[in-house]
């Protein structure tokens, strides 16, 4: 499919309740209002099409920008792209989808240490998302590289922008989740951090206590 003939499709799938549903969670860029359940499906029409994605992007198009992290193939990002779409986050919910592809790329580890120390909200947060997701994925990680992380965490939670105070709550509850011996000093960590004020703006979303999360998903894992 070209990009003309995506954007058409996006166009014709989009609503006004869909739009009303995103500019509530802070999207601003132009924007046809597609649900992910529609966006999924063209996903699995085109597959993987790095090219295409990369023009997706370009239009700015908000619905055409998730899709196009969700096709591109993360190995196929270079450097320099990556840190340009970086360049273009403006609100959290493009930053999740963004964080998720550079996640996979073999550039996460690079990605992650440079923006969780940026002053930047939507590329702080991308950087703590990407933390979240190695916490979860990397085996190849030592515990040290993830207490450091929690010792970040807990220095600079309350001190960081909105967006990335919710991002750093989400890593430290996947640091939590690793194993044993992280889940012990992340709940340690959590209890000396507190509660973690995050303004969700006008949606019902609300920010997860993380040592009740790390604690009932250590219960769910011993049941198995």
């Amino acid at each position: 499919m070209t990009e003309k003939e995506i954007l058409s499709e996006l166009k014709a799938l989009g609503t006004e309740q869909n739009r009303k549903i995103y500019r509530r969670h802070g999207v601003t860029d132009e924007m046809f209002g597609v649900s992910y359940a529609n966006l999924e499906k063209l996903r699995k029409k085109i597959k993987v099409d790095t090219e295409l994605a990369r023009k997706l992007w370009t239009t700015g198009n908000h619905d055409a920008r998730i899709l196009a992290t969700m096709i591109a193939d993360p190995a196929a990002m270079t450097d320099r792209e990556i840190e340009s779409w970086s360049k273009d986050l403006n609100d959290y919910v493009v930053t999740g989808a963004f964080a998720r592809l550079a996640a996979l790329s073999p550039l996460a580890r690079k990605k992650m240490e440079r923006w969780t120390k940026s002053k930047s909200e939507w590329t702080g947060r991308a950087g703590w998302l990407i933390a979240g997701v190695l916490a979860m994925r990397d085996d190849g990680l030592a515990d040290e590289y993830f207490e450091n992380q929690l010792e970040m965490i807990e220095s600079r939670i309350h001190t960081a922008k909105n967006r990335v105070r919710d991002a750093m709550n989400t890593a430290l509850i996947s640091i939590g989740m690793r194993n044993a011996r992280l889940e012990k000093k992340a709940l340690a960590a959590a209890a000396r951090i507190g509660r973690v004020e995050v303004d969700h703006g006008e949606t019902g979303c609300k920010t997860p206590d993380a040592a009740d999360y790390i604690r009932k998903a250590a219960s769910r894992k011993k049941k198995r």
